[in-house]
């Protein structure tokens, strides 16, 4: 029988954290479908990108870089969306990037805006519908100086020079954007497809997979409810938040939005990670009558560090053109796909350095290293002792997928936590799959940071 010896009030607690979690993963993910996909802003920033570039492309590569005109791209990208879901920046670029004939012009040039400095476009945008001939003094928009694609649209607009601002120094960065952009992504997709096929003919030639040896806590099933449901949602996601949040609040009342916005991502993951790592501390010590931070209870496995690092490596780049591929698959098949991670649209609309530094720790660092010691180091091998390797492998990815609480990234996900189980019980080395989720994780950040203009 499945519940013998196990004392009541375990059992109690384990019934009561899976209808709590039933509860917050179903709304989690119901919230998630009114979340918009943050997609359609990265392609947006990659065409403004694109556009402040154009000066210092060399002719040759701009028929690889630009197939059409980046402004009008997104002018069709905009007009696509309902005007009034757009943001107010991206309502002022349907307007301004709009011909003088659009009714959009008409229906909108009056309509109010919060933004005061935007107010004063709309105006000078209606005077010039009115009259073609309307030329503003160039001083007028020196307002919208910090965000150089809007003055350069404005510069187009309202024909004045934009050189001063717009560089050939600054170009060439964008330059170097777009490549880094454009490349990175394809030379990591070359690359894993290599390996890939490369394990692929190897496991095919050898008819066997090279596991290495996993092993598990003398931990039950019930253990892992506990574990997931009671630390990691109950206590990490629902109660912890309370104090993360409200501590942040108290002592960030002088410091700007983007700063507080960070603070309570850094803190609440601090927060969350608390209580599951505590279960994970008490449930080793009472199977061992002790806990010693000498003692490899996971299976990192650091040494020899240059083969976990690399294998950490191999699996991030074997994994990739398989949770491109699918969510290519996911994006053929469904349009406008919402629920993308919030944080996402955080680190790409961040402008504050010490904010960003702070997201960087929390993604790459943090959550890493914790949710690999939950799903890699805990679950997956005591899944992996009771139903067996593939199924272990094939579970631990599904709760990972779903603890993101997101329909749309859940098969992307999934594939990325198979790819992180046959990494660790591939490599042996539990440090090998949180280099792996580190790296993954960190190329995320890279491109969102460098599609800020």
């Amino acid at each position: 029988m499945i519940f013998k010896n196990i004392s009541k009030s375990k059992l109690t607690l384990a019934i009561i954290s899976i209808v709590i979690t039933f509860f917050v993963w179903q709304q989690g993910l119901r919230d998630s479908l009114n979340r918009p996909s943050v997609s359609f802003d990265i392609s947006q920033k990659e065409q403004e990108i694109a556009e402040l570039s154009v000066q210092s492309m060399p002719e040759n590569l701009k028929k690889f870089f630009i197939i059409n005109d980046p402004v009008d791209q997104i002018n069709k990208s905009l007009s696509e969306v309902s005007f009034e879901e757009l943001t107010e920046r991206n309502k002022l670029i349907r307007i301004i990037t709009s011909e003088s004939n659009d009714p959009i012009i008409y229906k909108h040039i009056s309509k109010d805006f919060e933004n005061k400095n935007f107010i004063f476009l709309i105006d000078e945008i209606e005077k010039k519908s009115n009259n073609n001939s309307y030329k503003p003094n160039s001083d007028k928009f020196d307002l919208f100086k910090d965000d150089r694609f809007l003055y350069h649209l404005l510069s187009r607009k309202f024909d004045f020079d934009d050189s001063a601002l717009i560089t050939k120094s600054f170009s060439s960065k964008m330059f170097l954007k777009i490549l880094a952009i454009r490349l990175i992504p394809l030379l990591t997709i070359l690359i894993g497809s290599i390996l890939a096929l490369k394990i692929l003919w190897k496991t095919i030639s050898l008819k066997k997979f090279g596991w290495k040896e996993i092993k598990s806590l003398d931990l039950k099933l019930i253990d892992m409810v506990l574990l997931i449901a009671g630390g990691f949602v109950v206590l990490g996601e629902v109660v912890s938040p309370l104090f993360s949040i409200s501590l942040v609040e108290l002592f960030s009342k002088n410091i700007s939005n983007e700063l507080s916005q960070s603070l309570k991502i850094f803190f609440g993951y601090l927060f969350m990670a608390i209580p599951p790592l505590g279960i994970v501390f008490y449930q080793i010590k009472s199977l061992n009558g002790e806990f010693t931070f000498k003692k490899d209870y996971l299976q990192f496995n650091f040494l020899p560090i240059k083969y976990a690092i690399i294998q950490g490596i191999k699996g991030w780049l074997t994994i990739i053109p398989f949770v491109l591929l699918i969510s290519l698959i996911m994006n053929s098949l469904i349009d406008n796909q919402n629920g993308s991670n919030p944080l996402l649209e955080i680190v790409l609309n961040n402008k504050n350095y010490l904010s960003f530094f702070l997201l960087f720790v929390t993604t790459a660092l943090l959550a890493p290293l914790f949710e690999e010691i939950i799903f890699r180091g805990i679950l997956l091998p005591t899944l992996s002792r009771d139903f067996g390797v593939i199924s272990g492998i094939i579970v631990s990815a599904f709760i990972f997928a779903l603890a993101h609480l997101s329909l749309g990234e859940m098969p992307p996900l999934f594939v990325l936590g198979i790819g992180l189980a046959i990494t660790r019980i591939a490599s042996g080395s539990l440090f090998s799959s949180v280099i792996m989720h580190s790296l993954w994780n960190g190329l995320t950040f890279l491109n969102l940071f460098l599609l800020r203009t």
